[in-house]
């Protein structure tokens, strides 16, 4: 999966520290990311790559965490494909990068990227907030409210009936291949209470004897993921939710399709489910 970047370890310890000329940064205009244009793979600049045209960039950078011994920054400055060599692609090419750690590193850094974004400003009294010097945290001066990066509980329900699973196509999403049973855990709401709750709404449907899988974070959508495989109980009849489905479908496991991007907990269930590896 897409956090899975061994032998390069993730560290998301915070530091109070000034960026280097050496360090890479990541720079987000838009729903696209800053890279090197003539490279097949994610190449990330390092702010000595910038500093005869922005030499002032390493000055604003934000620490955002570590992989192995390479610290990564974020810079707000646009327009950096002004520098001969850079452009601005797709944060698409997140989900089809060979190298897992180059597509995390730049999906993480999004999502931070956002968070900074969207509490620019106190949802309490409407100053500035600031940057803590002690962790990741942004606090506000005038009222002394803090918040920290928002990560929303999410499960994914792998429905089996024997040798069957219930696969799913999205409605009104770019995202047009089989899926399993997704949604956001409520407020009050256990994971196992999602679950059930998740797969009456979208397919009309009642499961037992709940299995927890495995978790994962992704980036993309601000969550932690948990993934459960359940029994279906009683009647199989698919009734979908039509503003969040477009398709439910009972597939036997020999036709169940291969993950082909290995990077979502969705696809390794799958594969999982096809390759007797649970059930």
């Amino acid at each position: 999966m897409i956090q899975d970047i061994e032998p390069r370890k993730f560290k998301n310890v915070y530091k109070n520290k000034k960026a280097e000329s050496q360090d890479l940064f990541l720079a987000y205009q838009g729903d696209a990311v800053l890279v090197k244009e003539d490279k097949e793979k994610l190449w990330y600049p390092s702010f000595s790559d910038f500093e005869k045209d922005y030499p002032n960039l390493i000055d604003e950078a934000q620490f955002l965490f570590t992989i192995d011994e390479i610290n990564y920054y974020l810079v707000k400055t646009s327009g950096l494909d002004s520098v001969s060599g850079w452009t601005y692609v797709t944060t698409g090419r997140f989900r089809a990068e060979e190298k897992y750690w180059r597509s995390f590193a730049g999906a993480v850094g999004a999502q931070l990227n956002r968070w900074y974004d969207n509490h620019r400003f106190c949802s309490r009294c409407g100053k500035e907030m600031i940057s803590s010097a002690k962790e990741r945290m942004l606090y506000c001066k005038a009222c002394g409210f803090q918040t920290y990066p928002t990560i929303a509980p999410c499960v994914i329900v792998g429905v089996y009936d024997e040798d069957r699973l219930l696969l799913t196509k999205y409605s009104g999403r770019a995202y047009k291949n089989f899926a399993l049973i997704a949604g956001f855990v409520e407020i009050g709401e256990s994971l196992e209470e999602a679950v059930h709750r998740e797969v009456m709404e979208e397919v009309g449907l009642k499961v037992k004897n709940l299995t927890f899988y495995k978790s994962q974070p992704w980036p993309f959508s601000d969550t932690v993921l948990a993934g459960f495989f359940a029994q279906l109980e009683g009647n199989n009849t698919i009734k979908i939710q039509e503003d969040e489905l477009a398709l439910g479908v009972w597939m036997e496991r020999e036709d169940v399709p291969p993950d082909e991007l290995k990077i979502s907990l969705t696809g390794e269930m799958m594969d999982a489910f096809r390759n007797k590896k649970y059930f």
